[in-house]
């Protein structure tokens, strides 16, 4: 099987950062797109940044300009490296990715992470 282990969760001062790492591992043979969400309380789960195998990054619009996502095709990993955090960043953050197996080949299909927490407060 596949699982998605995130970290690198945490509290922070509000101007802070935080690197959050996802590490993918099982019986992988294809990655698709790797990316973050995040789900806040009392909200719905939305995306925050998502990059493609091909490089292509997607980036909601409250995060542009402060946080990078980046990825390492050979290991199976992500990073969302946060910047400039604000209040309304804290949030669970979710690990996803699209991952084809030698079991699901062709398909590609959806796995996440448990989640990390993110507080950003004084």
């Amino acid at each position: 099987q596949v699982q998605l282990v995130e970290s690198g969760g945490g509290l922070v001062q509000p101007g802070g950062s935080l690197r959050l790492s996802c590490a993918a591992s099982g019986d992988i043979f294809d990655i698709n797109v790797m990316g973050w969400y995040r789900q806040a309380p009392g909200k719905e789960r939305e995306l925050v940044a998502r990059i493609f195998s091909t490089g292509n990054m997607d980036y909601a619009d409250s995060v542009k300009g402060r946080f990078s996502i980046s990825r390492d095709n050979a290991r199976n990993t992500a990073a969302l490296q946060m910047n400039s955090l604000k209040p309304e960043d804290t949030a669970v953050y979710y690990c996803s990715a699209k991952i084809r197996t030698r079991i699901t080949n062709p398909l590609f299909v959806d796995y996440w992470g448990q989640g990390t927490h993110v507080t950003v407060s004084l």
